[in-house]
């Protein structure tokens, strides 16, 4: 049985996960994402223990910043947001070979 999470905490876990992933300190994520050097680490954090909620403006150049689909903050189901990770890291032919596999059956 599944619980449903509010989608700020889903995405202010995702947001998190993404950035350690990747390495990138908050201050730096907020820089990237072109968010003021002097908040930005305030701001991330703000997002990341889901005080603040980010724009969809703001969440889309987040995911760019980190190299993450925009989807990948939102899925409320855990395996879902790996497979979109997984997904988004595959080739435009290896994506559409996979989708074949999956309208066979």
């Amino acid at each position: 049985m599944s619980i449903h999470r509010p989608h700020r905490d889903i995405f202010s876990q995702r947001l998190k996960d993404a950035r350690l992933l990747r390495g990138q300190s908050q201050k730096g994520l907020g820089i990237t994402a072109g968010i003021g050097e002097f908040v930005a680490s305030a701001r991330i954090n703000q997002y990341e223990k889901g005080v603040h909620e980010a724009s969809i403006v703001t969440a889309n150049r987040l995911a760019e910043a980190l190299n993450v689909p925009l989807a990948y903050f939102y899925a409320e189901d855990d395996n879902l947001a790996k497979m979109i990770l997984k997904f988004s890291n595959l080739s435009s032919a290896q994506q559409l070979a996979l989708l074949a596999s999956f309208e066979d059956k």
